[in-house]
């Protein structure tokens, strides 16, 4: 088998990209030191997180030269997310820290006055205005086809500016900014898009590079053309725990409650990694696992939820959440561990983005009794300072509470058109720690607010009246989020027909919206609702089953 050498220097979830590799039919031999890229045929060098952080971690560990000649010497180089950013002058994400310069140009954040940030979901990576049934591919790029992007920082795209300098460009837009998708030139290719977590599409371009194949000819598949921009994401998710007989199961609650009601035993929906694969063959956009069940007798090494991780990696190629136990601990052994350790197993696993739920609860508490001022020692900010916010999400819990007025409560209100039991106009969130079952004195504007300072990049906004409801999202709740937080928001609870998420895409600004039970109980797929979304007018990501 050929073989492919690939950068780690703990750059996030590298495990996805390597099961990607090896589903290519290529082996893998690790960099481990600067040395060991001489002798490097084709080199890959992948990234998430701070573009300082990974330049000045290339520099200490002496790598920027070894990749620079590796370039220069003509064999082929893949830079991935910062692995491409690196190829630039620098980014304002970190102006006293240069990149290699290689390409013209620096990179600056997204604009967040009308549009969420970071920019997380499906996008376009297109070459070619043509429309054409035929067309010539950059490394496997169609038009048709969507990536998976997540990065709060972009290169402008200017027409004609890179091309120049004799490089191809695929270009991406969001919210009215055009940026660089992907680049390329000679043995250089680069994308800001994770190709391995883009589905057979993302392969596709991944196996051109390594067949050095630039560039080729290629015939539409996808039944049209699904337009540019950024889709609407539609997340299958799965809650995962022990049942009675020990068994790790995916089950559903309703309000939190997964026993059933006549004969008390846990609902078993289906395997974890069994079902995970079937909603990526579906389509699902993402998949997360919300772990529930504890596991303090078991060495962290050890956890089920690595497994599962791993296996549900080597097959499932869109990006994998893990929420649960993501917190400072103490193994088996008296050994301390913190939660950026934690949170490092599962990304070694193939996890993408790490839930916190009710630890983010107490840390903003006590961020909120400091008067506001950050300790740099929560999980969120450990984590978000390793691996970029856009790792971290923050699960939350809210129920309502119902008041005559705003003035029967400090909390933040809204009006609501969904009165209380005694006729009440009002009500406010409050926030609930392990698993719903203890309230808090925070709201849930309070909550959001707290946790984007600190770090979060994406919300997971459930809401405990919905759960298992089946009868639509909490409208009420989604925009009065959206109102308070530039982060992007991941609309959950109460889903249960197709109709539901074209009511949330419809009547909010929500960045994505997750279904669970709905899809578990077999009464609809992700595709259904796709499908659905797309007859109604909505830009969705077709899956594609060929590379």
């Amino acid at each position: 088998m050929p073989t492919v050498h690939l950068l780690d220097y703990v750059a996030g979830n590298v495990r996805s990209l390597a099961n990607a590799i090896e589903k290519l039919g290529y082996t893998i031999a690790w960099i481990k030191e600067p040395k060991d890229i001489e002798s490097a045929e084709s080199l890959i060098v992948p990234g998430v997180g701070h573009f300082g952080h990974c330049l000045t971690q290339f520099s200490q560990s002496g790598y920027l030269e070894p990749i620079r000649k590796h370039i220069d010497s003509s064999k082929p180089f893949l830079g991935i997310c910062v692995g491409l950013q690196a190829l630039f002058e620098g980014s304002a994400e970190n102006p006293n820290v240069p990149g290699l310069g290689i390409i013209p140009g620096k990179l600056v954040r997204f604009d967040d006055e009308e549009k969420s940030v970071p920019h997380i979901g499906w996008n376009s990576a297109a070459t070619n205005k043509t429309g054409l049934p035929q067309a010539e591919s950059f490394y496997g790029l169609r038009n048709s086809s969507k990536y998976y992007y997540v990065h709060s920082y972009a290169v402008p795209y200017e027409e004609g500016l890179f091309e120049r300098h004799g490089w191809t460009v695929a270009t991406a837009e969001y919210g009215g900014e055009k940026f660089v998708g992907a680049i390329g030139r000679e043995n250089v290719f680069a994308t800001q898009f994770h190709p391995e977590k883009s589905g057979l599409a993302g392969l596709r371009a991944l196996k051109a590079f390594l067949e050095s194949k630039q560039r080729e000819t290629w015939e539409e598949t996808l039944r049209h053309d699904t337009g540019q921009g950024l889709t609407r994401r539609v997340i299958a998710c799965l809650d995962v725990r022990t049942n009675d007989q020990g068994d790790l199961v995916v089950t559903k609650g309703d309000k939190y409650d997964v026993r059933e009601k006549d004969e008390g035993q846990v609902r078993n929906l289906g395997k974890p990694v069994d079902m995970a694969r079937q909603y990526y063959e579906q389509g699902s956009d993402e998949i997360t696992f919300l772990n529930i069940t504890s596991f303090r007798n078991c060495p962290l090494a050890d956890l089920p939820m690595l497994e599962i991780l791993r296996r549900t990696s080597e097959n499932v190629f869109v990006p994998l959440t893990i929420g649960g136990g993501i917190r400072d601990t103490v193994d088996t052994d008296g050994t301390k561990v913190s939660a950026l350790e934690v949170a490092m197993l599962y990304f070694k696993s193939g996890a993408d983005k790490v839930s916190i739920g009710s630890d983010a609860v107490t840390a903003a508490e006590e961020y909120i009794s400091r008067g506001k001022r950050l300790s740099g020692e929560t999980a969120i900010e450990t984590i978000s300072a390793a691996y970029g916010n856009q790792a971290v999400v923050v699960s939350v819990d809210p129920k309502r509470v119902h008041v005559k007025s705003p003035e029967m409560t400090k909390h933040h209100t809204i009006k609501t058109a969904h009165p209380g039991p005694l006729g009440e106009e009002y009500c406010w969130y409050q926030c609930t720690i392990k698993g719903g079952r203890e309230g808090r004195d925070m709201d849930v504007h309070q909550l959001v607010t707290a946790v984007e300072t600190m770090g979060a990049g994406e919300i997971l906004l459930n809401c405990i009246d919905k759960d298992g409801s089946n009868c639509g999202f909490d409208l009420e709740l989604i925009n009065d989020v959206k109102k308070s937080i530039k982060i992007p928001v991941i609309s959950s609870s109460g889903a249960g027909n197709p109709a539901h998420f074209e009511d949330v895409f419809q009547q909010t600004p929500t960045d994505a919206a997750l279904g669970a039970g709905m899809f578990h109980r077999g009464e609809y797929t992700v595709k259904d609702v796709k499908d659905y979304l797309s007859e109604k007018g909505f830009l969705v990501r077709q899956f594609e089953d060929k590379i």
